[in-house]
């Protein structure tokens, strides 16, 4: 979604300085994970990350370290989408770190 509205902004030509000034606000804002998971994730994880469809782990009991989670999102498991290459690196991470927070909520 992200690279998309990148893209889609980059295209539309003109002004190069407004377009290289939104290129390095988006580098500078960090990701929100939150958001994120709500993009991609909350369709079988639920909200609260506990909703186990499509055969879904239940995160709010998941005792995956972050490098664990990091890796299950990049790769993918079974019927899970592999983000790798359709997120960044840091917005896998921050996905990720927000896992954490879906613990016994």
């Amino acid at each position: 979604m992200v690279a998309l509205t990148i893209a889609c902004g980059s295209s539309e030509g003109g002004n190069n300085e407004s377009s290289s000034s939104a290129k390095k606000t988006a580098a500078v804002d960090p990701p929100n994970g939150a958001e994120l998971f709500k993009t991609y994730c909350i369709q079988c994880h639920g909200l609260y990350g506990d909703l186990q469809i499509n055969g879904a782990k239940d995160l709010s009991k998941s005792e995956l370290t972050l490098e664990e989670r990091i890796t299950m999102i990049e790769n993918g498991k079974n019927l899970m989408t592999p983000f790798k290459g359709m997120l960044t690196p840091e917005q896998i991470k921050a996905v990720a770190q927000y896992t954490f927070e879906l613990k016994s909520k």
